[in-house]
């Protein structure tokens, strides 16, 4: 005969998986992240309208400045136009803006940096905007030095872009390259993953004991199993159900985008994406060095650890919920009690990018040793490298409180899982603790 426990997992697991709710999560989820990688890809590689601007330009800043491909630039006589007609003559052509650069009284770039203006028959787009600012900017510069008797090549040519090779020196004295930006976004990831597994599927555990306790069917299986036999197995049944959803999200999206970026679309994944400030430009890193980064990273403890933390997190939560949803007869009731059970969560995330900025430092120690907070700190420390002793710590702390939080969690779900309509306070379920 099976075990009790074993029973309700099979029950959940069943029950849930022929939901189409589940088959529809299960599709299109992977399809939306396909599309999330994909589209901006798309959207990058079409063609963009090229800009006309007319260019009103009294102290001759930007002349004979003849533009882009994306934005021409067409030169208005100062001598025949002022601001006024120039607006005119913007608004009876064919072109997209009007870029009007006063000369005030005198050449004085305090005043003309001031008082540029930029007119568009549409909302002026941030690539114009900046396209203007960044020419502006060099050629009053230049004038700027040229009238301090200062030549604008050699200032030019003394500007130096410096490069430097960090490395990681190993206890045994080795060296490896330091690959912090891969650690910085693996850990990140890794953390975000498992902040949405927690807080979506142990929300499904406390949705399945209200439904249970408002459709009575509670009342029938109490009398076969005994409340804590309960809970335990529908938080594992949840969790079994999460594991599957998750392993086929990662199976299609990572067969979505081999096929779309190999097969549909290999241009747009060959072109190379400008790194953005504090990313790391993937062009200048040769083969040897990036695999040297990778090499530089614990993969089997990373991957362990998230195993580990990706489990361990779901279950600590879950005993929370499946107790806070005994509790309560409808989902709109435990809106008071949400906030204090998730806040750990959400502190955890809001101090992502401190921790990583310093994942040694006293903040991420203490926040990836705290049991409600470890399963996502101590994840994005992970592939920085963090002391056996501290992972073997972190990871006792987070097992003692799980099962003290299922000994209490019980106590109130014992209580709680057959007592109806009665509005239930934090005094109260103090009280239950006491039972």
């Amino acid at each position: 005969m099976k075990s009790p426990i074993l029973l309700i997992i099979q029950r959940e697991f069943i029950t849930r998986v022929r939901k189409k709710t589940f088959l529809l999560m299960t599709l299109l989820a992977p399809l939306l992240l396909a599309a999330v990688m994909i589209v901006p890809g798309l959207l990058a590689s079409m063609p963009e309208d090229d800009k006309s601007i007319i260019v009103l330009d009294e102290p001759s800043i930007l002349v004979p400045e003849e533009g882009t491909s994306q934005f021409s630039l067409e030169y208005l006589n100062p001598n025949e136009f002022d601001l006024e007609t120039g607006k005119t003559f913007l608004r009876e052509s064919d072109k997209d803006a009007l870029l009007y650069i006063p000369s005030g009284n005198g050449w004085d770039p305090d005043f003309i940096k001031n008082n540029i203006l930029l007119f568009g028959k549409e909302d002026i787009g941030i690539d114009l905007q900046r396209f203007v600012e960044r020419q502006l900017e060099e050629k009053i510069n230049q004038q700027k030095l040229i009238r301090q008797g200062v030549d604008p090549e050699v200032v030019s040519q003394t500007k130096t872009k410096v490069t430097i090779k960090s490395f990681t020196m190993g206890e045994e004295g080795n060296e490896e390259t330091s690959a912090t930006p891969l650690k910085m976004g693996l850990g990140y990831i890794a953390g975000i993953l498992i902040y949405f597994f927690i807080f979506f599927y142990a929300v499904q555990v406390m949705r399945g004991v209200i439904e249970e306790k408002t459709s009575r069917i509670v009342e029938v299986i109490i009398s076969s199993v005994r409340p804590r036999q309960l809970m335990m197995g529908k938080i594992l049944g949840i969790g079994l159900v999460g594991v599957v959803q998750f392993l086929i999200w990662v199976i299609l999206s990572g067969t979505i985008y081999a096929v779309v970026s190999t097969f549909i679309y290999p241009e747009i994944f060959a072109q190379q994406v400008p790194a953005g400030p504090g990313s790391p430009d993937l062009s200048t890193v040769d083969q040897t060095n990036l695999f040297s980064m990778l090499n530089s990273i614990n993969f089997p403890v990373v991957l362990s650890g998230f195993v580990f933390y990706f489990f361990g997190g779901y279950f600590l939560y879950s005993a929370l919920f499946a107790a806070l949803g005994s509790a309560i007869d409808q989902e709109a009731d435990s809106q008071q009690f949400m906030l204090p059970v998730t806040a750990p969560m959400i502190i955890a995330i809001t101090t992502a990018m401190n921790v990583i900025q310093d994942p040694n430092g006293p903040l991420a120690f203490w926040m990836s040793m705290i049991p409600l907070t470890s399963p996502i700190s101590m994840m994005i420390r992970l592939p920085f490298g963090v002391p056996i002793w501290q992972i073997g710590l972190s990871a006792l702390i987070l097992v003692g409180t799980f099962f003290g939080v299922v000994a209490l969690a019980g106590k109130i779900y014992r209580v709680g899982i057959l007592m109806y309509g009665k509005k239930v306070t934090w005094k109260e379920l103090y009280k239950w603790l006491k039972y």
